[in-house]
């Protein structure tokens, strides 16, 4: 076993002496082989420097070329672009000849306007083509023209080539100085532009406001009025665009031009389809002289055409001009341009008002300035929204100045009606019957209808602003019921004084308490349990009025009847003999009913008490003071007053109901045939004529 492992490990060796000494014979070929090679690659490196050192000129040559060529390629294809661009300038020119026509003879409006888009695309697109043109061409050439210069000078090229591109910049300047403007100004550009200007203002009066008469009634109080769009989508777009490329052309001014001339008439037009010829009215002397009646229609008219205008007219114009002109210049153009539209139509409405509120300060003109008053608070918010910003300030401060216009008429107004009823006093004398003035009534009247709910809060917050003005907002606040309660305070106190001051001028004794009665007692019903008694308040009504009317109640029958009735006192009687007894019992009688047919004729003929209730008052008062002492005189004295004839109880009953009920009566003696006083009934010395 160990001889066999000694064995099988000499021959691995021999094996592996083997093996090292090929490998050792293979190296040394190898060997050889390298140091031929290295013989081979230091000639090759030989020939490569001699090669290198022939081409190196060559290189240099080369590389000049391509610079040269580089540069001319520079200057040369921006050219070979310009001249394509007149190619397609050239093309689109012929396209737009053929669009005219076509839209020329197209007579369907929704298809022209379609058509009207492309021809408008088409007009865009040869304004950039020539515009790229005109932008392009200088610098072109001068790269252009610096090439053949330093090919010229440098011969750097071959002189056929020098020459092509010479004949090619004296074309391209020639083609450009010439060309250019006239395509700008004189081609068919400018007639496309022109065109486009036409069709802006037909298609501008197209847009018109529908049902403008119908928004509005008259007597229609509650009607809302609503904006309505002018134009479709399409229209609109066509505007648009149109704006937008005569804009692009240097020709906003005459867009805007067209613009605010076509919806300035056509807003015009539509508010004339209401017929406001009281416009025309518009100096303060002109509005003085109008009748009244036509003046109040004419500002009720105002009013609502006011409205119209702002919420309607104007809105409309206001939302078209901003989708036609709303994309030019980031949309600066249009609210000035929509101003240009609004300023005319509203001048023409405040110098109407503006004339109302300068006019003769007549009392019965203050309700409609309130009323005027009225509508343009209401219209504040939709004027700060309809011209807001720096372009409606004009209007908004026109506004603002008809506000105050008409703030101080107003309070004029009714200042003015105070004084006039102050100086009423001696202008024109009492009523001879002692009835209320016509001046009080009105008064009255007037002032009432001032404190409804129509126009308490009107008056009011006049009396308020013009308060804020004088004094400044910073002051204290005072309650505008306050204002307007002292205002007609001040108005019911010159109303008095110009009674007393007419109470004072009759020389009757009786008729200046008939007169106050009849006056107090009208101011004190008429205003119990309205407006205006409220606001004065209760106390004040009563013990300003009603507490005096009953004063001179009382005194018109002391000085009446009650001076009647002492012709009846029994006191001087009791001192007499019986024969003197009945002498003066007769004379008493005679001189009694004297003084009752006296002062029934005064009531007849110069005394009036209008109110049935007071009359009816004063008559039972009055019966119940004279009919009684009638009585007890007549039964007292019956036995010397026998055989004369008297009027008895009830007939003198009925002569003061006849009187006070409004008959006509006249007491008249009769002959001694008559009746008789005797048994329990007095005969009656007079009877009831009809005057």
């Amino acid at each position: 076993m160990a001889l066999n492992e000694e064995d099988t490990k000499l021959t691995q060796i021999n094996f592996a002496c083997s093996d090292l000494k090929t490998l050792l014979q293979t190296s040394s070929k190898m060997e050889e082989s390298l140091g031929k090679m290295d013989k081979k690659f230091d000639l090759l490196d030989g020939t490569l420097s001699t090669a290198s050192r022939r081409l190196s000129p060559l290189q240099s040559l080369a590389m000049a070329t391509k610079a040269l060529d580089t540069r001319i390629n520079r200057a040369v294809t921006p050219a070979l672009a310009l001249l394509e661009s007149f190619k397609v300038s050239d093309s689109l020119q012929l396209k737009l000849l053929e669009l005219s026509s076509t839209l020329s003879a197209e007579t369907t409006p929704k298809k022209r306007l379609k058509k009207l888009l492309n021809y408008v695309d088409c007009v865009n697109q040869l304004n950039s083509a020539i515009n790229s043109i005109s932008q392009e061409g200088e610098p072109v050439i001068q790269k252009l023209q610096e090439v053949v210069e330093f090919l010229s000078r440098t011969k750097a090229t071959d002189q056929d080539r020098t020459h092509r591109l010479k004949e090619t910049l004296f074309t391209l300047k020639a083609l450009y100085e010439n060309e250019v403007d006239a395509m700008k100004f004189d081609g068919l550009l400018d007639e496309a532009l022109l065109n486009l200007q036409d069709e802006h203002e037909s298609t501008l009066q197209l847009l018109r406001h529908q049902n403008i008469g119908d928004q509005v009634q008259v007597d229609d109080k509650e009607a809302k009025i609503v904006a309505s769009d002018l134009g479709t989508e399409l229209e609109v777009e066509v505007l648009r665009r149109i704006s937008e490329t005569l804009a692009a052309n240097d020709c906003l001014d005459i867009c805007i031009d067209i613009y605010v001339k076509v919806r300035y008439r056509r807003a015009a037009k539509a508010l004339m389809r209401l017929k406001p010829d009281y416009l025309r009215t518009y100096k303060p002397e002109e509005i003085d002289a109008m009748e009244w009646e036509t003046l109040e229609t004419a500002i009720n008219l105002w009013i609502q055409h006011l409205e119209l205008a702002v919420k309607t007219v104007l809105v409309s114009e206001k939302k078209l001009c901003n989708q036609v002109l709303g994309n030019i210049m980031d949309g600066v153009v249009w609210p000035q341009c929509f101003v240009k539209i609004a300023e005319k139509i509203m001048a023409v409405f405040f110098r109407f008002g503006e004339a109302v509120a300068r006019g003769s300060k007549e009392p019965h003109k203050l309700f409609k300035i309130l009323d005027m008053f009225d509508s343009l608070e209401k219209l504040k918010p939709q004027f700060s929204d309809t011209f807001e910003g720096e372009a409606g300030a004009d209007i908004r401060t026109r506004l603002r100045e008809l506000t105050k216009l008409l703030v101080h008429g107003s309070s004029k107004v009714f200042w003015e009606f105070g004084l006039q009823i102050e100086g009423n006093s001696d202008a024109y004398p009492p009523p001879q019957d002692g009835s209320v003035p016509k001046l009080v009534r009105y008064a009255i009247n007037y002032l009432k209808y001032l404190t409804t709910d129509a126009y308490k809060a009107r008056m009011a917050m006049v009396l308020w602003t013009e308060q804020m003005w004088k004094v400044g907002i910073l002051s204290k606040p005072v309650t505008d019921d306050n204002l307007l309660q002292d205002a007609i305070t001040n108005v019911m106190d010159a109303l008095h004084r110009n009674i007393e001051t007419k109470r004072l001028s009759y020389r009757d004794k009786i008729l200046p308490h008939v007169f106050a009665m009849n006056t107090y007692w009208y101011i004190y019903m008429r205003t119990r349990n309205t407006g205006l008694g409220k606001l004065l308040g209760d106390e004040y009504m009563k013990n300003k009025y009603k507490v005096v009317a009953e004063e001179s109640v009382y005194m018109y029958q002391k000085q009446s009847w009650g001076q009647l009735v002492k012709l009846l006192d029994k006191e001087d009687l009791k001192r007499q003999s019986k024969e003197g007894l009945g002498s003066l019992a007769r004379a008493k009688m005679e001189a009694f009913l004297k003084g009752f047919d006296e002062i029934s004729q005064r009531h007849r003929g110069s005394y009036r008490i209008p109110d049935m209730d007071l009359r009816e008052q004063i008559k039972e008062s009055t019966i119940k003071l004279v009919v009684p002492a009638y009585t007890e005189f007549l039964n007292t004295f019956l036995a010397v007053l026998r055989g004369k004839l008297y009027v008895n109880p009830d007939q003198l009953q009925g002569l003061l109901a006849w009187i006070f009920d409004g008959s006509d009566a006249k007491l008249k003696r009769r002959d001694s045939k008559d009746r008789m006083v005797g048994g329990n009934s007095v005969s009656a010395e007079g009877e009831i004529m009809d005057l």
